[in-house]
Order: C-alpha cells, then sequence, then structure tokens
C-alpha cells in the first residue's frame, strides 16, 4: 500500500548537536575550541620518532597544511620529553601556531614533573587511566598528572581504550554484575567499564582541580557496533564534549570504512565533538591521508566544509576513455593543493562544487547542479566538452589542452566569485 504524506515536507540533516561543554585548547593566539557550539574539529597524531625532533616538526607540519586543527605527539620517554620544547619553537619559527597535544603512558606523571618545559609547550594532554599506574600508585599518580595540567592550565582527555582498560576497575564491574538478578552480558559489563572508567576518572580529576571546562572524554573502541553503543550512553550520561574514533580502525580501505560506517551514525545523532581517523598506513603512505578522510566525513555529511567538492560519475561502458577519470584525479589534487592559499584569499571557496563527468547521459544536467561543471564525451559521442559555469554553458572545449583550459576555467570563477 502506497500513502501520501502532503502535510509536512521531507527534511534532512543531522540531528542537532548535544549540548556540551567548550574547552579551549590554545597556542598563543592561536585557539581552537572543543564542545559547545564550535565545529567538529579535526585532529590527527604522528607517527614519528619523536626524539627526532626536526622530522616531527616536519610531519605536524604536514599534517597542518592538510588541515589538522590539533595534532598529537607521543611523549614516552625523557629524551621525547626533552624534545618537546624544541619541536614547538622549530612550528613557531615556521609560523605553524597548531597547539600541539602530548600522548602519556605509564610514566606521564614524572615527565611532566621532570620536564616543565614540556609541560608548558603542549596545549593539552591526553592521558590513559588504564596506563597511569596500579593499584594505590594509580591514584598518586593520575593526581599529580591532574595537578601540573592545572598548574599550567591546560585541558585533558581522558582516553578510556578497551585495549588498556583498568583491571581493577573492570573486577568491580563484574562483582557488581554477578550480584544482579539478571546478570548482564560479557559484552555489556565490558561497556559499562568503559564508561565508568570515563565518568568516575574525569570526577576525580575536579576533584584533584581541574576545570570542568578543562577536561574531554573518549571511550575508544575496535568495533563499529561496539563503539555506536558506548558513545551513545556516554553522551547520555555527561555534558563533557567528547572525542570520537574507531581505535585500531585498519588500513586502506578497510579502516576507511570502519571509521566512517561507526562516526557517521554518531555525528548524524548530534554525538561527537572532535574526531580522529585512526589510519595504518600502507607501508611509505602519507600520514595526512586520515585528515583528508576525516574532512571528507564532515563535508559529505554537511557539518563542515574544507575544501571544493568533485562531482565525478563512476565510469560505465559508455566511457571506455580514462580522460574523465584523470581530469576527475588532476581536478581534486589541484584543488586540494591550492586550498591552503586560497582559503586565506577567497572567502567561502571550500563551498564550491566542480562536475566532471564523462558522457552525456547526466553528465550536461550534473554539470549543471554544479558552480562550474564539465561534461567530457562518452564512446562515440562528439569529441566536444560543454563547460557550464553556474548551470550556463559557457564554453565547449576541445583538443589536446582540455584539462589545462578547464582548470583556468576553475581558476578564473575563484578570483571573480570569492573573496
Amino acid at each position: 500500500m502506497i500513502q501520501n504524506n502532503e502535510s509536512s515536507p521531507i527534511l534532512s540533516g543531522a540531528i542537532k548537536r548535544r549540548t556540551s561543554r567548550s574547552v579551549i585548547i590554545a597556542h598563543g593566539d592561536r585557539q581552537v575550541i572543543v564542545g559547545g557550539d564550535a565545529p567538529i574539529v579535526i585532529q590527527s597524531m604522528t607517527n614519528t620518532d619523536t626524539v627526532d625532533a626536526i622530522g616531527t616538526a616536519i610531519q605536524i607540519k604536514e599534517l597542518a597544511r592538510a588541515g589538522s586543527e590539533l595534532v598529537r605527539i607521543t611523549v614516552n620517554t625523557q629524551e621525547a620529553a626533552a624534545a618537546v620544547a624544541s619541536i614547538r619553537e622549530q612550528l613557531d619559527r615556521m609560523g605553524v601556531d597548531v597547539p600541539l597535544v602530548g600522548d602519556f603512558h605509564y610514566n606521564g606523571h614524572t615527565l611532566l614533573k621532570e620536564f616543565p618545559d614540556c609541560a608548558q609547550a603542549l596545549s593539552k594532554y591526553r592521558i590513559n587511566p588504564g596506563n597511569v599506574g596500579q593499584g594505590a600508585k594509580r591514584d598518586s599518580q593520575f593526581a599529580q598528572m591532574i595537578e601540573i595540567a592545572a598548574r599550567y592550565n591546560k585541558p585533558v582527555r581522558i582516553g578510556v581504550n578497551w585495549g588498556s582498560l583498568d583491571q581493577g576497575l573492570l573486577a568491580r564491574i563484574m562483582d557488581e554484575n554477578a550480584q544482579r538478578n539478571s546478570p548482564w552480558s560479557a559484552q555489556s559489563v565490558m561497556y559499562e567499564a568503559l564508561i565508568v572508567s570515563a565518568l568516575e576518572n574525569a570526577q576525580r580529576a575536579e576533584q584533584v582541580g581541574l576545570a570542568g571546562d578543562k577536561i574531554i572524554l573518549s571511550c575508544k573502541v575496535s568495533g563499529v557496533q561496539d563503539l555506536i553503543a558506548v558513545y551513545r550512553e556516554l553522551a547520555r550520561r555527561c555534558d563533557y564534549p567528547l572525542h570520537l574514533g574507531l581505535t585500531e580502525a585498519g588500513m586502506g580501505s578497510k579502516g576507511i570504512v570502519a571509521s566512517t560506517a561507526a562516526l557517521s551514525v554518531l555525528l548524524q545523532e548530534g554525538i561527537g565533538d572532535t574526531i580522529r581517523i585512526s589510519l595504518t598506513p600502507e607501508p611509505g603512505g602519507d600520514r595526512c591521508k586520515e585528515v583528508i578522510v576525516g574532512q571528507e566525513i564532515l563535508q559529505t555529511m554537511g557539518l563542515r566544509k574544507f575544501t571544493p567538492m568533485v562531482i565525478a560519475c563512476p565510469g560505465c561502458g559508455r566511457t571506455t576513455s580514462t580522460v574523465f577519470q584523470e581530469l576527475a584525479d588532476d581536478i581534486q589534487t589541484y584543488l586540494r593543493e591550492q586550498m591552503p592559499v586560497w582559503k586565506t584569499q577567497f572567502a567561502g571557496v571550500e563551498a564550491m562544487n566542480v562536475a566532471v563527468m564523462g558522457c552525456i547521459v547526466n553528465g550536461p544536467g550534473e554539470s549543471k547542479h554544479a558552480n562550474i561543471g564539465i561534461s567530457l564525451p562518452g564512446t562515440g559521442e562528439s569529441p566536444a566538452a560543454p563547460v557550464f559555469v553556474d548551470g550556463v554553458k559557457t564554453v565547449t572545449l576541445r583538443g589536446e589542452n582540455i584539462a589545462k583550459e578547464f582548470q583556468q576555467i576553475v581558476l578564473t570563477y575563484v578570483q571573480s566569485h570569492y573573496g
């Protein structure tokens, strides 16, 4: 049975973001706000040896140029801690003001105390409550890190991970579960332990003296449905800003698909204030790929705009030539490479759409919907490529220089329509 609904329009868009506190992460005049009404923040992490201050600074610059608004670095040894201030100084000399986040495990209390230059150079600390110590030492060492954060006015992400969950807390939750008339499943107990760990440690941090608007929470797991279930409940129980990420997402398409599947569901429900895509790089691969994937998730969902979007058809038997594939790739690369300059000169250019289509079936129509579109000839079609600007056909390109001529049309459009 088909039913008509003429009483209300069909609506689209994500659910309104959950209400959360705002946390300011700053370096000099640069402020990145996580939570509240601020846009969802993209962040990433280096995979260099932090002791290599030059190599680490170069990778941070690359990540920041790609669009990472926060960059996390490993601080795991005395040598790494000693290098942090030098890394910050090198970035400042290069004009890179991205805030740095220090990732601490096991010995963070010692490193922050012994290397005050490191503690001050970092804009935020990440503390894993499952890796701060055992028994009585655990509470003391956690408190020491929080006290230093409060002293230097640094925000903290309390980042729980199911691969390093506090075993004492897990045992307590399991004991409580055993007393229930209808005990929960092992999976539900694990979810509860993750959430309780995050919330109890946030409360402990406030008791030690860290302001509530200096705390961000995360509960990372590597399963898509697990992540969705945990964050839905975590979001329900608190108003701290939430850091989203599928930990150990994997390599290549698997990591991209898994991260996109998990984060998109939560973001659509208004959950999440900052995201990191934890991709395993291909051997020799570009670390910046995780930044681009994060941007594309937010942009394709309509939550933020980072760079002009290229719309291109997938190709079929009508498009046996690779011309449109090569042009789409060239234009997409060109747009992303230009954005670091364009975003300072041409306000709003990140909202532009460019269509590169392969044949007459959808080519002209899709090109008319974009700001600029080109419909390339398919197999057996006349060797001509009409170009549409804001829905109007302006020129038809022919010959060997179509790619260069179309790129110039794009540049002219940007210069005349934005800024």
